[in-house]
Parts: C-alpha cells; sequence; structure tokens
C-alpha cells in the first residue's frame, strides 16, 4: 500500500465515521450501535491477530496501555453516540478538534512537557471563540444540541487523557509497545466494558434494526475501528508529524458537507464561522510555534 493512498484514506474514513455513527443508532438506540461495532471490532481485531501471527505482549507497560486505551475508547464513544442523537453528525467531527488543546493540557501535567506557548495560548482562545459560536447555533436546535455538545466535550477530554496516559505507560521501562497491541488490547477492553453496560441496562435486543444501521455497524467495527488504526499507525510511521496532524483540520469540513448532502443536516453560516475559527485555532496551536521560530531564524539568522 502507498503511503499517500493510505493517507487519503484515513481522511476518507475519519470524514465518513461521524455519519456512519450517526446511522448505526438508527431505530436499535445508540447503546446498541456502539457495542455491536465495539464487539465486531474485537473479533475483526482477534481474527487479524491470528492471520498474522501476532502475539499481544503482556508486560506491566502493554496491560497499562490496554487499559488506558479501552477505558478512553469506552468513554470516548460513549459520549460520542449519546451527542450524536441530539447534535448534527458533522459537529463530532468539529468538537474533535479540541483533542489537540486537551491532550496538550494533560501533557504538560503528566509527562512534564511546555503547553502554552503564546501560538497556543491564541489557538485555545480562538478554539474557545468558535465553540461559542457553535453553542449559539446549537441553541436554536433546542436544549439537548447544548447538552450533546458539553457531553461529546468530555468525551474529547476522556480520549486526550488515554492518549497521554498510553505516552507514558508504552515506552516505561525501555519496552515500547506497539501501535497494533495497542489498538488490539484496547479495543477488547473497550468491547467487555460496552459488554457489560449493556447487560447491566437491561436491554433487549432490538426488535429490528435498519438495514442502513447495519451496514454503518459493519462499517464502523471492521473498516474504521480495526483497519482504520493499522492503517493509521502505518501512515504515523512514514510521515512527518506535521503532515498527520493535517488531517484533522481536513475531516471536518468534509464531515460537514458530507452531513448536509446525505443526511440534511443544518449548515449555516454561524456553522461556518465557529468551524472556520475551530480549525483555525487548531492550526495555530499545531504549527503557530514553528512558523514563528523559522520566521525568526530568516530574519535574524539565528535560533529563537
Amino acid at each position: 500500500m502507498s503511503v499517500q493512498a493510505a493517507y487519503l484514506g484515513i481522511v476518507l474514513l475519519w470524514a465518513t465515521t461521524p455519519l456512519a455513527i450517526s446511522w448505526s443508532g438508527e431505530d436499535s438506540g445508540f447503546l446498541f450501535g456502539v457495542t455491536a461495532r465495539l464487539t465486531l471490532a474485537a473479533i475483526t481485531a482477534l481474527v487479524v491477530q491470528q492471520v498474522i501471527r501476532f502475539r499481544l505482549p503482556w508486560t506491566a507497560a502493554a496491560r497499562k496501555s490496554y487499559l488506558a486505551a479501552g477505558i478512553g475508547c469506552y468513554v470516548s464513544m460513549l459520549a460520542s453516540y449519546w451527542a450524536a442523537q441530539l447534535i448534527p453528525s458533522g459537529w463530532l467531527s468539529v468538537i474533535f478538534g479540541f483533542t489537540s488543546i486537551f491532550t496538550g493540557v494533560f501533557a504538560a501535567r503528566l509527562l512534564g512537557e511546555k503547553a502554552f506557548t503564546p501560538a497556543k495560548l491564541v489557538g485555545t482562545a480562538m478554539g474557545i471563540v468558535g465553540l461559542m459560536v457553535v453553542f449559539g447555533t446549537a441553541a436554536d436546535l433546542g436544549e439537548g444540541a447544548i447538552w450533546g455538545i458539553v457531553v461529546l466535550l468530555l468525551g474529547v477530554a476522556a480520549f486526550s487523557l488515554s492518549t497521554v496516559l498510553i505516552k507514558r505507560f508504552a515506552g516505561k521501562g525501555g519496552q515500547a509497545v506497539s501501535g497494533m497491541a495497542i489498538t488490539t488490547g484496547g479495543t477488547w477492553v473497550a468491547a467487555l466494558l460496552f459488554l457489560m453496560t449493556w447487560f447491566l441496562s437491561g436491554q433487549s435486543w432490538p426488535e429490528q434494526v435498519s438495514e442502513r444501521a447495519i451496514y454503518s455497524i459493519a462499517y464502523l467495527g471492521i473498516i474504521s475501528s480495526v483497519f482504520g488504526s493499522f492503517v493509521y499507525f502505518y501512515v504515523l510511521a512514514r510521515m512527518e508529524a506535521t503532515q498527520v496532524a493535517l488531517i484533522p483540520l481536513i475531516t471536518p469540513v468534509m464531515a460537514l458537507m458530507l452531513g448536509n448532502l446525505v443526511n440534511n443536516e443544518p449548515l449555516s453560516t454561524e456553522v461556518w464561522i465557529g468551524t472556520g475559527l475551530i480549525l483555525t485555532g487548531f492550526a495555530c496551536y499545531q504549527f503557530g510555534g514553528k512558523i514563528w521560530r523559522n520566521r525568526y531564524r530568516f530574519v535574524t539568522g539565528k535560533a529563537s
């Protein structure tokens, strides 16, 4: 597989996943949709693991990484699927743009990384302003939409925290844990948590599941969750991190347009403005410091 094709595949996967999430809960409910997805993903990951004869490491670092990935996946997906009932699917991709900001905050606290440079502060402020604009639009859709955004932000925070914890655990003790192992182990942890939630909730098997929901669950469980993760790590290992970081700038726009064209979701000028502010803030957060340093070197001829 060429790196370019894999990169395009990730962009398409991330752009179509929010719409598939929205469709997967039709008739049967969001909890069935997400539980079916993760169960199918866990089975698929196990099959792939057997086919390629890959053995999961079981070191202390690996076990902690699986728990961090699985719990983060559980909380973020539960929040995403619940919120998808209340807000347009394209908004899921937009709100997940805050992943980098939350990750930066947690990385500063847990990994000792530098969190808030001037560029990152400007980017964070722009993101918050953009979110306020989207909040104003959500008010037009009803109180439920506002709660959908709030819960989704909590899910994004949980996902970001799990990412930082994985980074902290996966390389501890000089025994790095591979992306494939984290994907497989984390998927199984999340699937078990969702199955427990399903049984404890007392819900019965849905009387009917629409054909579109079945296809969406299959797409999310097999393609998006498992192969999407493998392809992402494949791209991450072969491209610069800055190139990979461009993907979250592309996919929200595509997700918004797709939701509007395919699912008749509202797409007002205010949504575009809010989205533009959030994505510009994200770009400033990610690349602002590097651009400033390069400009300083160019003007002064020395490092900043």
